[in-house]
């Protein structure tokens, strides 16, 4: 039968059978071969990352137990324990050393990615950190705090991974704008943290350095991109930490975590040096901010990196101070708020939180107003997935060239591999059953001309009008709505993208939000769950109610918006939710 083929094949030679079956063998044997040896090139790459993270865990514990042998005394659960505000101030009066705080949020830092694997790297050069420090001449804001940082914010002398393999090459050359204001303010980067392969996806795992765990259950994700983070900081191993946000990234770990973040307005702090795997989407913008365990953390860090040295190191960031007395006012609040936003109805834990919250700021002499977004359904499909599917998924699948597709995001993949007409046959025979999927697929499917990329981008700038239209006709200050949370299971994320709608809503608009925790799931939340119908009583719905069981005790968190620029205002709004959400606990 070969033989024949040959024949067809090559019908003007003289074809000797056994010598073409010999060469047609060998090819395929060198085909894989080949094949082989990019595996194993590969692999290599991947365990030489592994060994330098691992040399880094043992520099830094071997540091960590000298320190301990000079100073046997030093009293680790009270420094930990202090508040932001409290541990600047005593490290300014020199009542505790810089040297102290590092070494025991580095034996802390130790112990929880040991417990939970979010920490990606290590930084030993934030001992060199340490002496320059105590060389400057005037005493940052930050002045001897160890901070935490994503893994795709480069620090000189790093990677920056992006949890892809073909980023293990080349360690950064310089540090990011938002490093070296940390470094002028006082502040010691010591940790670069874990992220998805990608950053595209609210777990936090990728093949390279692998899973990231839920501090408070290790079933649970951390949330994602800025999982390493959420994690290190909620376990107790980083005080504060600069997480991104083109989605949701910083704010649903915070959510999943307990903790409370910020994404400001995209181009509020510098992005200059935070690489992303896909360069050149500017209709939705990524945002770095900061996260930690209160609000005025993050009104600390904003305040340390809205300075001159930012201002002048990128020109591109409007020279817009901390506003403190806005985030000082005590002035009554005008505040819309919604618990749903129609797209994909949150857990009853969730909706609780807003409700309760609502309850809580009227009582507190807030004014309360009913507010419904416009056209999340259109936003989400339309708007945001079209953004970044613009090509069909065609760079962001070229990520993944040469590399393990990680399996939490092995249906992304999957989805976005269907050929563009088979795209668009599969939405229009499951459009009747499940439009939300349908309309997914469709998205996915990207445009087809520059023209149509150009109304697209209109399309963005229109409902932003109609949205803050929409704001101001109800007089609002800000507005109270739901985050996505409490935690899933890990490997949940990955199958439900379009669950970030809550928050993907604010990057499209590009509004400052904030995440608080104000409650925990109760065993009444689980049992309501188990009522849940979600809209459309498709395979999402039913997915989500799998992602969340099994959830009480873990952090149940809302979300804070305000219009642009307006980042004080929002800080502000949080710190009065984050308030009257300790005092309900402590009555």
């Amino acid at each position: 039968m070969i033989q024949q083929q040959l024949r067809q094949l090559l019908p003007e030679r003289e074809v000797d059978p056994s010598a073409a079956l010999t060469l047609l063998c060998g090819s395929a044997a060198a085909a894989v071969v080949w094949k082989w040896l990019g595996k194993r090139q590969i692999q290599k790459k991947m365990e030489e990352a592994r060994r330098t993270r691992d040399e880094g865990v043992k520099k830094m514990a071997k540091a960590v137990q000298q320190f301990r042998e000079q100073v046997p005394s030093v009293q680790t659960d009270a420094i930990l324990s202090l508040p932001l505000l409290e541990l600047t101030g005593r490290l300014r009066e020199g009542s505790l050393s810089p040297k102290t705080v590092l070494y025991t949020y580095l034996e802390k830092a130790l112990e929880v990615t040991q417990q939970t694997n979010c920490v990606r790297h290590f930084i030993p050069e934030c001992e060199e950190q340490l002496q320059e420090i105590q060389r400057q001449r005037e005493k940052g804001l930050l002045y001897g705090i160890p901070i935490s940082i994503k893994d795709h914010i480069s620090h000189k002398g790093h990677l920056s991974t992006c949890g892809l393999v073909q980023c293990l090459g080349t360690p950064a050359q310089e540090d990011s704008v938002l490093v070296k204001v940390l470094k002028r303010q006082g502040a010691i980067p010591f940790a670069m943290t874990n992220v998805p392969q990608s950053l595209f996806n609210y777990d936090c795992s990728n093949p390279t350095f692998g899973q990231t765990l839920n501090p408070f259950n290790h079933q649970k994700s951390p949330g994602g991109s800025s999982g390493g983070e959420g994690a290190l900081i909620a376990g107790g191993g980083s005080i504060l930490g600069i997480g991104s946000d083109m989605g949701g990234s910083i704010r649903l770990p915070s959510s999943f975590c307990g903790l409370c973040g910020l994404k400001p307005t995209a181009e509020r702090l510098s992005l200059s040096g935070a690489g992303v795997p896909v360069g050149g989407i500017v209709a939705v913008r990524c945002a770095l901010g900061p996260m930690a365990r209160d609000v005025d953390s993050l009104a600390l860090c904003m305040k340390a990196l809205l300075c001159e040295e930012m201002f002048r190191l990128d020109p591109t960031v409007p020279p817009i101070p901390f506003n403190e007395e806005v985030y000082s006012s005590c002035a009554p609040l005008r505040i819309g708020y919604y618990d749903t936003d129609g797209y994909f109805p949150l857990p009853p834990c969730m909706r609780r939180a807003v409700q309760d919250t609502r309850g809580a700021l009227q009582a507190a002499g807030h004014q309360l107003v009913p507010f419904s977004p416009p056209r999340i359904h259109h936003v989400m499909t339309e708007l945001f997935l079209k953004t970044f599917f613009a090509d069909g998924g065609r760079a962001w699948l070229d990520m993944f060239t040469g590399d393990t597709v990680d399996p939490n995001l092995k249906s992304q993949v999957n989805c976005c591999k269907i050929p563009r007409v088979g795209k668009k046959l599969l939405a229009l025979i499951l459009k009747p059953l499940f439009p939300r999927l349908a309309d997914y697929l469709s998205a996915l499917g990207g445009m087809r001309s520059v023209k149509e990329m150009w109304n697209h981008h209109h399309q963005i700038e229109a409902y932003r009008t109609e949205f803050i239209a929409r704001w101001r006709e109800l007089r609002l200050d800000v507005v109270l709505c739901p985050v996505l949370g409490p935690a899933f299971t890990t490997g949940y994320p990955g199958k439900l993208l379009t669950a970030i709608s809550s928050t993907m809503l604010y990057n499209v608009l590009n509004f400052p939000a904030g995440v608080v925790p104000v409650s925990t799931v109760t065993e009444a939340d689980e049992e309501e769950l188990k009522l849940y119908q979600g809209c459309c009583d498709d395979p999402w719905d039913r997915t989500l109610k799998q992602a969340v069981a099994g959830a009480v005790g873990l952090p149940v968190a809302v979300q804070c918006v305000a219009l642009p620029w307006q980042e004080e205002l929002c800080l502000r709004f949080m710190k009065e939710v984050e308030t009257l959400s300790q005092e309900k606990r402590a009555a």
